[in-house]
């Protein structure tokens, strides 16, 4: 039991070293000597867990897509009963957070543009769906204006949102929160139009000010 409670506290601290360094280096960059030393170990012990640096960029990816689907859970248990465009909205803020908080979710984002590296987990991918699931679910409750499709919709939101760590260099301070409502004041109204883009703006903007 002790040696087995070691093994796994090794194998997260490698997954987290490897986190670190791939977001601040690239998967090419990046090198099994430094993430050992991140995370403490010899490179022996490291090849004990992992083959390489693509089982491990794979075992990042996937902490990554754990903690976008709990978050998302989460998100979607909180805001349901203020419709898809709220839940849609109020994930981007949660992603902010992530990008900030998260360096497993950071390092993910910059795998899925390094082309040397081919993981089996997108999470580019894995984001547009949700994204693309909120706004059919928007188009089927009537909430997007008229000629928007979800298609198109998503196509703008993941461009706009993908891009999401620069907005105060990882840190999801409010200068970056309020930068991100004031990106939403003006795309929002576009997708869904009226009353129904007024009412997420100001609940949205009102949740924002409480945390």
């Amino acid at each position: 039991m002790v040696k087995q409670e070691r093994a796994a506290r090794t194998r997260e601290s490698l997954v987290h070293a490897a986190a670190e360094v791939f977001a601040e280096e690239g998967f090419t960059a990046a090198s099994i000597a430094e993430i050992s030393r991140r995370a403490g170990v010899t490179s022996g012990a490291l090849h004990f867990h992992f083959d390489g640096k693509t089982s491990l960029a794979l075992a990042v990816e996937e902490r990554a897509g754990r903690a976008l689907r709990e978050a998302a859970v989460v998100q979607g248990e909180r805001d349901r009963a203020g419709g898809p465009l709220r839940v849609l909205v109020g994930s981007t803020y949660t992603m902010l957070s992530l990008l900030a908080e998260d360096v497993a979710v950071r390092a993910a984002f910059a795998l899925c543009a390094d082309t040397t590296h081919s993981g089996r987990m997108d999470l580019r991918r894995q984001w547009r769906a949700w994204v693309q699931e909120l706004l059919v679910g928007a188009e089927r409750a009537g909430l997007l204006a008229e000629g928007v499709s979800p298609h198109d919709a998503t196509d703008l939101v993941v461009a706009l949102t993908v891009g999401l760590d620069g907005l105060g260099g990882f840190e999801a301070d409010q200068e970056a929160r309020e930068l991100l409502h004031r990106i939403w004041t003006v795309v929002l109204p576009g997708i869904a139009g009226g009353e129904a883009a007024a009412a997420v703006l100001v609940e949205a903007f009102d949740e924002e000010e409480t945390d």
